[in-house]
């Protein structure tokens, strides 16, 4: 790890302000996965503008949605009892994230921006186009079983690692920026993006923004919720494929739906004609299964990753059929 300077900012104008002053200037708080990519020279910045005295730490239940700060501990939302009350879905996504010991120090902001665990990243003696662009795809052809089975592209088949993103993408969450010209949202949907030709853009954050909060609307899936984690084993492990699911019943009728997938892609992957194909319908293992097959339109694998192709739908499947049976 090289020598860098760190500064502690005491607003998120001056947070700005520091880090646009500098081209390798990185901002830091729970710091759970920069520091693992300093140690490994993954990244290196000559500059760490501290936040973590930044007033956005509040969860505030406000008219029509709640606001999470982007310095809200990810054990800190997962355990507030409104959130498990009125977005519960959110709460285990969180809950199946990394540690309980990473959870204490890992921050929203900081999970929604973590790096891929694709191990050609992590090495800086492989190929990684998001490392390096135009370094090539050490995963294509290469050892490939955690990889995506979605929106992959020829420079990148790297998936996103996040659970609480999966949810917050289910549940229509906004994300509220603030940097050099001004403040901004962007819908979580769109936050994250998908390779193409330019791998090493996670996101669509503009140069030097810093995520202030996240705001989700007030919905009505409060009780038939699950999301299903897949993994090698059951403590600090990344998903090998996920599912949220979130249902408003009744009467046994769908009147509502969200699903998203993690693990598939490198953004959290919303299934939008699934959920449009299951609005208005009755719960049936039938229904289930249709949606499953056009929750799986596109799929493609890369060799140490085909058992996704397999294991893809049955994930959803269970996730469907525990949502509804609550």
């Amino acid at each position: 790890m090289k020598n860098f300077q760190i500064i502690k900012a005491l607003s998120s104008s001056s947070a700005v302000s520091s880090i646009s002053k500098e081209k390798e200037a990185m901002f830091i708080a729970g710091g759970t996965n920069l520091v693992d990519l300093m140690k490994k020279n993954v990244v290196a910045p000559d500059k760490l503008v501290d936040i973590t005295a930044l007033d956005f730490a509040k969860i505030e239940f406000l008219t029509g949605k709640v606001s999470i700060g982007a310095l809200a501990k990810n054990s800190q939302v997962a355990e507030d009892a409104l959130i498990k009350e009125k977005h519960p879905l959110l709460a285990l996504a969180l809950a199946a994230g990394a540690s309980q010991q990473i959870r204490h120090m890992a921050t929203v902001g900081g999970n929604m921006l973590q790096k891929t665990r694709c191990s050609y990243f992590y090495n800086t003696d492989m190929p990684c186009n998001k490392r390096v662009p135009k370094s090539g795809c050490g995963a294509i052809g290469g050892s490939n079983r955690m990889h995506a089975i979605f929106g992959a592209s020829d420079s990148c088949i790297a998936v996103h690692p996040s659970d609480m993103c999966v949810a917050l993408a289910a549940l229509d969450a906004t994300v509220l920026v603030e940097g050099p010209k001004g403040k901004r949202q962007i819908k979580f949907t769109d936050f994250h993006r998908l390779p193409g030709n330019t791998p090493e853009k996670d996101n669509t954050l503009e140069n030097k923004e810093l995520i202030t909060s996240v705001e989700i609307p007030d919905n009505n899936f409060t009780k038939n919720v699950h999301y299903l984690k897949v993994r090698d084993r059951t403590s600090y492990a990344f998903a090998l494929v996920s599912v949220a699911v979130a249902l408003d019943l009744k009467n046994n009728v769908i009147n509502d739906v969200r699903l998203a997938m993690g693990g598939v892609a490198h953004k959290p992957w919303r299934l939008t004609e699934a959920e449009e194909f299951l609005k208005g319908k009755t719960v049936s293992e039938e229904i289930f299964k249709q949606a499953v097959n056009l929750s799986m339109k596109g799929a493609k694998a890369y060799g140490g990753n085909d058992f996704k192709l397999t294991l893809g739908p049955n994930a959803i499947t269970e996730a469907l059929t525990i949502a509804a049976s609550k």
